[in-house]
């Protein structure tokens, strides 16, 4: 069989992406996991486009694929994903090496340039890439209907399109069939899920749904828009036990100024709102956030107000990134970028070392208490374990010793993908240790 290896760039939205690729095409092809390096008949990388750090990353990518091809260690190299979609007329003639480009709405063409069926029926199926880890990232919906000022995703990935709560049901059962215990629902806009298909917001109804596939243990909620929050959303999260008391939440700023400069459709009396509502209804959510610092606009007492913010907030997760200007955009066409680099940096270093005393103060309030974790992974001696307050990739660990002792001599391999119930025993600033009970 001809040879098929993928190299996946981005977030977690692309690994999807290609795990429902490698299924339609499986047939084909021997497929050649991404860590090995071997020629292949077939190199497709999948790219992302969404900011200039990633750009770079996927240009150059494609550029060291393009010599594996000169070298005759690739017979055909392919490109697909956001930025072959947001470039489509200037990539070709760039790099010529490439044999075809396609969006990342492409999926089915790709399937037939590879010399495969597109099988609609069995567009749910996904060959896992993430080895023996058991959690999945779940895809519920492609593009975005919001305008933020700043972003390129909706001129990148189109218009919301949700997936059929059926489709995702069956998904999820082919998941859990796989070994995986936790899903982790991702879309551009979590909370904007069902309003294309029925005419109303129905996350949490696809939450209690999910929640009754068996296997499935935990379901934790990324990427939700705070204007128009559901709030059936926050009911379900309190009572299903299933549902992880975790909120990723990108809020992106607090002051009025900025949030209407950014068309994010809320206030900073809203935002504020908002977050005590959620802990009220959710006692003992984490929260997680993200932020953007040095948007155009965005005087020294807008920052001063966000700073403040995160003081008060005292998000348990919090990350944050300076603004970059994106061609296309509103932001680009309409805002001068005349805040400085340095500017930038000095406020971003401010923000981050905020939020790490902050994140210490929570970690270190956990210790002694018990906790029902999942085993990711086994390192060194040393089982690394989550909560439902935590999210694999972005935050901390609770690291738990492994001795034969302790786990009457089970072997350490075995138990990933299992439950343990462990005593918080230290901390850090963002990693825990435990041990169990």
């Amino acid at each position: 069989m001809p040879t098929l290896q993928v190299i996946t760039l981005g977030c977690s939205k692309n690994t999807v992406d290609t795990e429902h690729l490698l299924f339609q095409v499986q047939q084909a092809y021997e497929l050649v996991p991404e860590s090995e390096s071997r020629p292949v008949d077939v190199l497709l990388v999948n790219t992302c486009g969404f900011i200039g750090d990633a750009k770079e990353q996927s240009i150059q990518t494609i550029l060291a694929c393009a010599e594996r091809k000169k070298a005759g260690e690739v017979g055909r190299l392919l490109v697909f994903g956001c930025l072959s979609q947001r470039y489509a007329s200037e990539l070709p003639s760039l790099i010529p090496e490439v044999d075809g480009w396609f969006g990342a709405r492409d999926l089915a063409p790709l399937v037939e340039a590879l010399g495969c069926k597109y099988k609609a029926e069995e567009s749910f199926r996904r060959i896992l890439t993430e080895g023996n880890k058991p959690y999945a990232y779940f895809k519920i919906s492609e593009g975005c209907n919001r305008r933020c000022s700043y972003c390129a995703i909706p001129f990148i990935r189109g218009a919301h399109r949700s997936v059929p709560m059926e489709q995702l049901v069956e998904e999820a059962k082919e998941l859990a069939a796989n070994g995986i215990r936790e899903l982790i629902v991702i879309a551009q806009d979590t909370t904007y899920y069902g309003l294309d298909l029925y005419g109303r917001r129905a996350l949490a109804e696809l939450l209690r749904k999910l929640s009754g596939v068996e296997g499935i243990e935990w379901l934790r909620i990324h990427y939700s828009y705070p204007a128009d929050f559901p709030e059936d959303v926050l009911e379900e999260m309190a009572r299903n036990p299933k549902v992880c008391r975790y909120m990723d939440i990108p809020l992106q700023h607090v002051s009025d100024r900025v949030l209407d400069k950014m068309h994010r459709h809320v206030d900073g009396a809203w935002t504020r709102e908002l977050i005590r509502r959620m802990r009220e209804r959710v006692p003992g959510v984490a929260l997680r956030t993200t932020l953007i610092v040095g948007h155009p606009g965005e005087r020294q007492e807008d920052f001063d107000e966000l700073l403040a913010f995160v003081r008060e907030a005292r998000f348990q997760r919090m990350g944050a990134f300076t603004y970059s200007e994106e061609e296309g955009t509103y932001g680009a066409e309409h805002y001068r970028d005349s805040i400085s680099a340095k500017t930038k940096q000095k406020r971003l270093d401010l923000l981050m070392e905020e939020q790490r005393g902050i994140s210490l103060a929570y970690n270190q309030s956990r210790i002694g208490t018990e906790v029902r974790v999942l085993v990711d992974d086994f390192v060194e001696g040393t089982l690394v374990c989550r909560s439902e307050f935590e999210s694999p990739e972005v935050d901390g660990e609770i690291l738990v010793k492994y001795t034969p002792e302790a786990f009457d001599g089970v072997e350490p391999y075995s138990l990933v993908g299992e439950f343990l119930q462990v005593r918080i025993t230290g901390a850090d600033e963002y990693d825990l240790t435990a041990q169990v009970i």
